[in-house]
């Protein structure tokens, strides 16, 4: 009846590697430094994912399930590798943020 509604392992797996790579690219420690370096690193490593995570839900049917399944799958993720609160809420509320919009506008021609 629901076929592959309810089905994440693509999902779980891309969540997974967004999670790996800024783990990678700006460990939990690198969080709140004040340097100019840090802050030049986070918005390549930002930029980067983000971008990721638009081909992501561009390429894939998305539903409602699937996108709070994202979102909730690294936020949590998140929480464990030890990133502040604020930082967690903020980028997870991005990226359902981005999934939804692009998602939104998938097969839709602009004028």
């Amino acid at each position: 009846m629901f076929g592959n509604w309810f089905n994440c392992k693509e999902v779980d797996e891309f969540a997974d590697t967004i999670v790996a790579d800024l783990v990678k690219r700006f460990p939990p420690s690198g969080v709140g430094v004040p340097a100019k370096k840090a802050a030049e690193r986070l918005k390549k490593t930002h930029d980067s994912i983000f971008a990721r995570i638009e081909a992501f839900a561009r390429a894939q049917q998305l539903n409602l399930y699937k996108k709070a399944h994202l979102g909730n799958r690294v936020k949590w993720a998140l929480k464990e590798a030890g990133y502040p609160e604020e930082f967690v809420d903020a980028l997870t509320y991005e990226l359902v943020t981005v999934v939804t919009l692009v998602s939104g506008r998938r097969g839709k021609v602009s004028p």
